[in-house]
C-alpha cells in the first residue's frame, strides 16, 4: 500500500506565518522549524498522539528520548525540577545551543513519549528569535527532534526537510540556514555531578568555565538518557571514511583547512564555520552517490562535536 501524502505548506517567519504554524502545532500537526543549530521536527509535547507521530514520521526509535523546546526560563523551570548548576547554566548560555537534562517536576504535562519512559526531561530554550517567537505563540512546550528521517543527516535548511519530509509533515517554516549546523550540546544535571550527554554547538570547555566544577563524561555503552547517543547517527546514504589524509577514485572528499577537495568544512581551520558547514556538506556530497572521504578535524573545542557527528556517520549501520 502506497503511503499517503500531504500538502506541507511552505510558511516565511511573518507574523502571520508564526501565528499559523503555531496553531497547526497546537491543532496536533507537526511543523519544521528552524532553530540555530537545526531544523527541527515539532510537535505540542503535550500531546501524545502527536508526539507519536514525529517518531512515526522519522522512522525514530520510541526508546530515543526528544528535547522540549521552551521559550524562556521560567517556561523550562514549569516542567523541571530546578538546581543552582541549572540556574549558572541558563543564564550563561540560555537563549542558545545547550540543552539540560533534569528531573521532571511534580505536575508536568509533558507527554511521556517525550521522555521515553523516563523521569528525566531534555530542555532547551533556542537562540533564534523565530524559534521563540513560535514556542511564545503555541504558549507550550515544543518537542523537536532534528526533522529528517531517523538516522541521516540532519537538516540545516528548508530544502533539506522539504527532500527529507515533504508530504508528510503540515508545514515548514523557512527562516534560512542554520547559524551553528550542529545540534545542541546536551549537558546532564539530574545526578552528583554534571556529564556531558553529547557534545554540540557549545563547547564543553565554555560550560566548564562557568560551572566551575569538573563535567564527566558519558560512557558510550551507558543506556540512552538524552537524544543523540545511538552510535549509528546522522549518516548519509553513501558510506564515509574519516579522518582521510589520501583518496581514492570514486571518492568524494570532504576537507578542512588549507588544500583540494570536492567541498572544504572550513578552508582557514575555523572550527565554528566547520560546524555550519557540516551537514550541508554532507547533503551536497551524499548526493553525488559516492563514498565520502573526510579530511582529519581537531578534537578540541567544536570539533569534538564535529568529530561525534562524523563517527555516529560513519559507524557500522
Amino acid at each position: 500500500m502506497s503511503e499517503t501524502r500531504i500538502e506541507t505548506e511552505a510558511l516565511t517567519p511573518s507574523r502571520a506565518g508564526i501565528d499559523h504554524a503555531a496553531a497547526l502545532l497546537r491543532a496536533g500537526q507537526l511543523v519544521a522549524f528552524p532553530t540555530e543549530t537545526v531544523y527541527g521536527l515539532g510537535a505540542d509535547a503535550r500531546n501524545g498522539a502527536a508526539v507519536a507521530a514525529i517518531y512515526a514520521t522519522k522512522g525514530r526509535p520510541s526508546f530515543n528520548p526528544l528535547i522540549a523546546h521552551v521559550a524562556d526560563v521560567a517556561a523550562a523551570q514549569k516542567l523541571v525540577q530546578w538546581n543552582d548548576w541549572a540556574e549558572a547554566i541558563a543564564a550563561a548560555f540560555w537563549p542558545g545551543p545547550l540543552t539540560l537534562v533534569l528531573p521532571l517536576r511534580e505536575g508536568h504535562d509533558v507527554s511521556p513519549l517525550v521522555t521515553a519512559g523516563l523521569q528525566t526531561l531534555a530542555v532547551r530554550v533556542p537562540a533564534k528569535a523565530c524559534a521563540r517567537d513560535l514556542l511564545a505563540a503555541v504558549d507550550g512546550p515544543v518537542a523537536a527532534p532534528s526533522a529528517n528521517p531517523s538516522g541521516r543527516i540532519s537538516p540545516t535548511t528548508a530544502e533539506h526537510v522539504r527532500v527529507g519530509l515533504g508530504g508528510k509533515i503540515a508545514a515548514i517554516l523557512d527562516d534560512g540556514p542554520c547559524a551553528v549546523g550542529v545540534e545542541s550540546t546536551i549537558l546532564g544535571l539530574a545526578g552528583d555531578m554534571p556529564v556531558l550527554l553529547r557534545p554540540g554547538g557549545l563547547a564543553a570547555e565554555d560550560i566548564r568555565s562557568v560551572l566551575g566544577h569538573p563535567v564527566a563524561d558519558r560512557d558510550a555503552m551507558d543506556p540512552l538518557t538524552a537524544p543523540g547517543q545511538l552510535l549509528s547517527h546522522y549518516a548519509p546514504n553513501a558510506s564515509v571514511r574519516l579522518n582521510a589524509t589520501e583518496y581514492v577514485p570514486g571518492e568524494v572528499s570532504l576537507g578542512f583547512g588549507p588544500g583540494i577537495f570536492d567541498l572544504n568544512l572550513s578552508e582557514h581551520g575555523d572550527l565554528a564555520e566547520a560546524a555550519a558547514n557540516l551537514f550541508g556538506h554532507l547533503h551536497a556530497l551524499d548526493a553525488r552517490g559516492m563514498p565520502i572521504a573526510v579530511a582529519p578535524v581537531p578534537e578540541v573545542g567544536l570539533g569534538v562535536a564535529i568529530n561525534d557527528r562524523l563517527r555516529r556517520a560513519a559507524a557500522p549501520r
